[in-house]
């Protein structure tokens, strides 16, 4: 089976934040409408947002990405070293991966031109942490999930965006 090129850079990327403290996040929602494909929660308490696009025409048709900056602390975009880096805006920051490992080449230099608030930092940091645990939960017991959610949610990611394959056990490789 083969992967998206999109999840194969996040996940290098992915690997290569653990080396330096952060924990990370596949497709995070940091608010209702947004959804960002890796969200990285530093030592410190920074947040980093990842865009990983996998080709030209990826890029172009983002135009959400602009609306991301409010929830991070840097914004950066993972690309392979294929990519035509000279499009991408030069006050984001770059990552080139593939799918074991990536290099931070640059970080954004002035991204966000505001900190985040603490009030903001606090409630993301709470929404991380609450769907970081039932992701785990649906992994470890995905009966409980279907039988305890409440009503409506069993075909819901736990931050809210629709992906009836979280809740799957068949998508988990397992039977009820």
């Amino acid at each position: 089976m083969e992967q998206d090129p999109g999840r194969l850079l996040a996940r290098g990327v992915m690997r290569h934040l653990m080396h330096h403290g952060f924990v990370t996040m596949e497709q995070f929602v940091p608010s209702p409408g947004l959804r960002v494909d890796v969200m990285a929660l530093g030592p410190k308490g920074e947040f980093w947002i990842i865009e990983c696009k996998s080709g030209l025409a990826d890029f172009r048709s983002d135009t959400k990405w602009h609306r991301y900056l409010e929830f991070c602390d840097q914004f950066l975009w993972a690309v392979d070293t294929s990519f035509p880096i000279d499009v991408l805006p030069t006050d984001t920051g770059l990552i080139i991966a593939d799918g074991f490992d990536a290099s931070i080449e640059r970080s954004a230099p002035c991204i966000p031109s505001n900190p985040l608030h603490a009030s903001r930092r606090k409630a993301l940091t709470l929404r991380f942490a609450r769907t970081a645990a039932q992701r785990l939960r649906v992994v470890h017991d995905p009966p409980s999930v279907r039988r305890f959610a409440p009503e409506g949610d069993h075909d819901r990611y736990p931050d809210g965006a629709a992906r009836r394959s979280l809740f799957s056990t068949q998508a988990l490789g397992r039977a009820d």
